[in-house]
């Protein structure tokens, strides 16, 4: 999945690659540096999320009291809170000039391959929080069967509704891809637009990659992304099964769609102007501001007509990890290990607005939200798929160019793979 701009909102958390960043504050008491004192103890935490400075400071504080009275420890804590801008540039040149944060934030699905192979992660595997996380969140921060980082934000994502006109119109949740064309018809037929069409944003036609891509690499073309990858396929083995979705939601959708960005798309959305629209819940923020009372779900967007393949979009962004450069290990990964406290975890993410990632998490998380939860917990979800930036990229064109009518399917289908190729030929 990719998006364009990051919004305010906790819960609406996006998938930003280099979601780290720098300026900052510190918290907490007493200090000296590491591993010569084993009372004193300074921990260096690196976190690009500004924006929660005031909940990790208070979660910090109770870790720093529960080391004294628990480890007989002072800890100080040294807590940066980087700029978006700044962040994945500065937490590079920390690394490579030995100046590494003992716990540091990363995006999960962008990050670990990268960092992983230049030796900066400690492996967390064999850590206590290991054992809570939900088993549908634990594959991605998992590589060569290492844990190497722990979730904090997660991101469950297929499709939006207007839950007040599936109600009215007597419509079930499509299973399969002929339920969702009866619940067009129906739509239709109650002179209702099924399908909110905005392309003048060129991610949103983008967003049909990953949910077609991932939910076809977990059923029908199992290890489609590593023959990608060793340049063994082609999206012509996707072909009769990706567009379909992407034509019906172009055949049944709302006007003028090359004028029409997500802000106003949200506008028209929330004003009730269609059931459907494939987008996420990173749009929370826009529809809530247009209609306080807007009442909608989140629900997997169907492909085709194996219901199996009818699943959430599960994403991992901003993770922690322990750098391998530490001198105070153990320490930090008390720390990791205190972000899923059976007793604070919940508290701590129901602060930030983060989804539950763990039985520990007792809160009850944002209303719409609740609907994709239960497919997490169900399993009826896919990880993320891991498509190279540059292909996402050459999506959003050639997808603006397929609706505009300036593109065939072959042609899609052939600027995607060479992207793909072009992609390879760099990363040799």
């Amino acid at each position: 999945m990719e998006m364009k701009k990051a919004f305010t909102l906790p819960f609406a958390s996006v998938l930003i690659a280099g979601m780290l960043a720098g300026c900052g504050g510190e918290s907490s008491s007493s200090g000296g540096s590491s591993s010569g004192d084993s009372d004193q103890v300074e921990l260096k935490v690196f976190i690009g999320q500004p924006r929660f400075k005031e909940q990790y400071e208070t979660y910090i504080d109770q870790f720093v009291a529960k080391q004294k009275e628990e480890e007989g420890r002072d800890v100080t804590v040294k807590l940066e809170l980087p700029s978006v801008n700044e962040a994945d540039e500065l937490l590079k040149t920390r690394l490579a000039s030995g100046d590494s944060p003992d716990v540091f934030a990363l995006h999960a699905v962008n990050d670990i391959p990268v960092y992983d192979k230049a030796g900066y992660l400690e492996d967390l595997s064999g850590e206590p929080f290991v054992e809570k996380m939900y088993e549908t969140v634990s594959p991605a921060v998992t590589k060569d069967d290492r844990v190497l980082a722990l979730p904090l934000e997660t991101l469950q994502w297929g499709y939006i509704y207007n839950k007040d006109l599936f109600e009215k119109h007597g419509v079930e949740l499509p299973q399969t891809f002929t339920e969702l064309e009866a619940a067009v018809k129906t739509f239709e037929e109650a002179n209702v637009t099924p399908f909110i069409r905005a392309y003048k944003d060129s991610y949103i036609p983008q967003l049909f990659l990953p949910l077609t891509v991932g939910a076809l690499e977990s059923t029908s073309q199992a290890g489609f992304i590593d023959k990608m990858n060793a340049d063994d396929t082609s999206f012509d083995q996707l072909k009769d099964e990706m567009f379909p979705i992407i034509d019906l939601v172009h055949a049944h959708g709302t006007d003028r769609p090359f004028e029409v960005g997500q802000d106003q798309g949200a506008a028209a959305f929330a004003a009730g102007e269609a059931a459907m629209w494939v987008q996420g819940p990173w749009m929370a923020e826009s529809l809530m501001a247009t209609n306080p009372d807007f009442n909608f779900g989140v629900a997997p967007l169907p492909i085709n007509d194996d219901p199996n393949a009818t699943l959430i979009d599960l994403s991992t962004s901003t993770s922690l990890a322990v750098s391998k450069q530490s001198e105070v290990k153990d320490v930090a990964k008390d720390f990791i290990n205190y972000i899923l406290d059976e007793q604070d975890s919940s508290e701590l993410y129901e602060s930030l607005g983060f989804n539950p990632i763990s039985d520990v998490h007792t809160f009850e998380p944002y209303p719409w939200l609740v609907d994709s939860a239960k497919y997490v917990e169900e399993g009826k979800v896919y990880q993320d798929p891991s498509i190279p930036a540059a292909v996402k990229s050459a999506s959003e064109k050639l997808l603006q160019s397929y609706y505009a009518e300036d593109a065939t399917q072959d042609e899609v289908v052939e600027g995607l793979d060479r992207a793909w190729q072009e992609y390879n030929k760099l990363n040799k």
